[in-house]
């Protein structure tokens, strides 16, 4: 049977109604109303439409627009009276209606955001009322666009033409096409920042240290990617290795913005389960240092940290390790350590940020804003709630027992002579924090399904480490409790290990061969105990590495390149089928899938492209850029999946940071969802967390949680002063729940 509504003048006519046919009982029902009113004030009730229903701690209503109700617009209902700002956004139904659930008590700004609108009038708001609002319609189609993704803005960048490839204009003969959209995207640019958002698609004006003057917009972009600590990593990838080529199309880009040209496509607003989405943000962090990422659970089991705090990693911008209760709105840090004194900075060469800044930022001039040691890049949760970091705890030379001569058994293998960055473990009960002091290099970090609860890493080069956590936990020993092993694949096809030429020498049928895998993510599965990771690069690829009985002496290795239209591979995470999903820059999402492989997995053609049946390739949602075919502009840095459907789409639902649209993409039943994240515009994710508070709440007992993650937080809107922030995304059964 259809559920019955009722409108606020149905009510009115129904009352009129009343009056006219009895007037003795229509006043004394009023007069009884009137008290229980009065009473009902009294406890604070909350207010309650004939529309829309609410809590005493929600707030709700209706937008209207000049044509009606405003269906698929955001209301962001914000505080800056709690111990941290606080934000929570909700998307107006159908019919324009909205429920803001379960707010703190404080007072709010309410207002409407959405595409084809202006920003409407805040209001002030408080949790248990009704608050109708009047949403404000685009005066023209450039007002409109100011609130546009980025990716709208930047897919009008433009990209040479492919005759100009292959030493035939400025560009270096060296790249193709394809590396120079790898180098402006997802493993370049992109890397590290949003572009597209208004503080990169216009040079920045009312700022304390403006850019010297310039002739020309050309001139200009010279000027802006030589700024700050990270000026010598953008110069170093514009210039020495593009041959500043990309320079005179970022002016064009500019240029043709500001003589007022616009996007070539329209955003959609929120449809279908999109308008379910709960947004809720913490400033966190300062104003002058970046998050790269947080963590809240243990990936194997997400109701480990329930309701608990959140752990962020800052990377080369602090040795502070944030930490958040989302609970009591509280943010706090912690001051990680480095177990020598004499550890030297982890900014300068080799590094993503230099020690000083290139040329003074037109937002802090020559103050050198960041300034660390530690260089926490990336949290695990353990079982227990300990939070395992890659971080560095001391100088790059690896002491003895790494080296050649050791009778460590992985050093007995594949000596190793230095390494930047290590494990470390914060125990949040004792707020200890430990040293693993590895031979190898880390950058991600992962825990298996095994008994020794073993934590992988990447970014280990040449190698792959791991850390044996029970070993540690029972002897404080770093070197007996890790091990490494080099990349070898079965070439000879005898499926076991054995001697091996080198990377630079030719396929030998009778010996093995070792590549250079350098993992980026790294995806232990929980299917058959192998351990994957990501390898950039133009194509790049999945390398799947089997231990074997004994590691160091037993691992082998395939390697699995992406085949086209994919290339760029980034981040990536495997399903509980043992599928492998990663980012790609060329603006898809890809999925590797072993089982469907026909032909032999080793032997001498194994090598790389021996199986692309087992690639499938989804186009991102967004724009492209003119003239490249059909093409996303997304530049995805990291894909995770949710195994154990801590959000509400289901488990194995793959989920990228879409880093141009200004949110999460998810893909459920191949359909991308886009959980945008409309105010600040400007979010930029880098990687994310599933939790299970409460496995009986419901929505409201499960979330993901990200960062606002671009290196610069004052490039967002808002400008200087602008903080990082964390982010819950939460999934309700339908736009008015609460």
């Amino acid at each position: 049977m259809p559920k019955r509504s009722f409108s606020p003048q149905a009510s009115h006519l129904t009352a009129n109604a009343c009056l006219r046919l009895a007037p003795f009982v229509f006043f004394l029902v009023a007069a009884v109303i009137v008290a229980c009113a009065a009473d009902m004030k009294d406890r604070a009730a909350p207010e309650r439409s004939a529309s829309v229903q609410i809590d005493e701690n929600d707030i709700g209503g209706v937008v209207t627009g000049p044509n009606g109700p405003e269906a698929g617009v955001w209301v962001i209902a914000e505080t800056r009276e709690l111990p941290t700002r606080f934000a929570r956004i909700v998307v107006t139904d159908d019919q324009g209606r909205y429920v803001v659930p379960d707010l703190p008590k404080a007072d709010y700004d309410l207002w409407v955001r959405g595409y084809g609108l202006v920003d409407s009038p805040k209001k002030k708001a408080s949790p248990g009322k009704i608050v109708n609002l009047t949403a404000v319609a685009a005066p023209n189609r450039a007002a409109a666009a100011q609130y546009y993704p980025a990716i709208y803005w930047y897919s009008m960048l433009k990209i040479p033409d492919a005759a100009e490839f292959g030493g035939k204009s400025n560009i270096p003969a060296k790249l193709t096409r394809n590396d120079w959209l790898n180098s402006l995207k997802s493993n370049g640019c992109i890397g590290c920042h949003q572009i597209g958002q208004l503080s990169t698609r216009t040079f920045p004006v009312n700022v304390p240290y403006p850019y010297d003057k310039f002739a020309n917009a050309e001139e200009g972009w010279f000027r802006r990617i030589q700024s700050g600590q990270s000026g010598e990593s953008m110069f170093n990838t514009m210039v020495k290795e593009m041959g500043a080529a990309p320079i005179k199309y970022f002016a064009d880009w500019t240029d043709r913005i500001a003589k007022g040209e616009l996007p070539h496509a329209t955003p959609p607003r929120p449809q279908g389960v999109e308008r379910n989405i709960v947004v809720t943000q913490w400033d966190w962090m300062d104003a002058k240092h970046y998050l790269h990422d947080l963590i809240a659970s243990d990936r194997r089991k997400p109701t480990v940290n329930a309701y608990g705090p959140l752990f962020g990693s800052a990377e080369y911008s602090s040795d502070l390790i944030p930490i958040l209760d989302p609970v009591k709105n509280t943010a706090k840090t912690f001051k990680a350590s480095v177990r020598d004194a004499n550890t030297p900075e982890a900014l300068g060469p080799g590094h993503a940020a230099s020690a000083q800044p290139m040329q003074p930022s037109a937002y802090w001039g020559p103050e050198k804003v960041w300034d660390t040691k530690v260089n926490n890049h990336n949290g695990m949760f353990d079982g227990k709630g300990r939070v395992w970091f890659a971080a560095s705890v001391r100088g790059p030379n690896n002491p003895d027992f790494c080296k050649k001569g050791s009778n460590h058994p992985s050093a007995k293998v594949f000596p190793l002579e230095r390494t930047n960055r290590a494990v470390t473990m914060l125990d949040p009960k004792t707020m200890k924090y430990s040293f693993v002091d590895t031979c190898f290099q880390t950058h991600h970090l992962q825990f298996g399904y095994d008994a020794n609860e073993t934590l992988w890493t990447s970014g280990g080069g040449p190698v792959l480490g791991w850390v044996n956590t029970k070993v540690f936990d029972e002897t404080g020993d770093s070197a007996k409790a890790q091990g490494w092993t080099p990349f070898i694949i079965d070439t000879n096809g005898n499926g076991k290990r054995d001697d091996y030429v080198e990377p630079n020498q030719p396929v030998d049928p009778a010996k093995d061969k070792r590549i250079v895998a350098n993992f980026y993510a790294i995806m232990p599965s929980p299917v058959d105990g192998s351990i994957w990771g990501t390898v950039r690069g133009n194509p790049g690829g999945v390398v799947r590495v089997v231990p074997g009985p004994n590691p160091s002496e037993t691992a082998l290795s395939e390697l699995y390149n992406v085949p086209a239209p994919g290339f760029g591979v980034r981040g990536g995470d495997i399903d509980r089928n043992g599928v492998v999903w990663v980012s790609l820059a060329s603006g898809h999402l890809g999925s590797f899938d072993r089982r469907k492989c026909k032909g032999p997995l080793n032997g001498p053609k194994a090598t790389g492209n021996h199986c692309p049946e087992g690639w499938t390739i989804y186009q991102y949602p967004g724009p492209g850029f003119e003239g490249v075919g059909d093409n996303s502009a997304e530049s995805s840095y990291y894909t995770w999946v949710d195994q154990h459907n801590t959000f509400g789409l289901g488990e194995n639902v793959p989920m990228s940071t879409g880093n141009e649209n200004d949110g999460l993409i998810a893909m459920k039943d191949g359909k991308m969802i886009v959980l945008r994240v409309p105010y600040p515009l400007g979010f930029y994710a880098k990687g994310f967390d599933g939790r299970i508070d409460d496995p009986n709440a419901g929505w409201k007992g499960r979330g993901l949680w990200t960062t606002s993650g671009d290196r610069a937080p004052w490039l967002k809107e808002g400008g200087k002063g602008m903080q990082p922030f964390a982010v819950h995304f939460q999934l309700r059964p339908d736009p008015l729940a609460h």
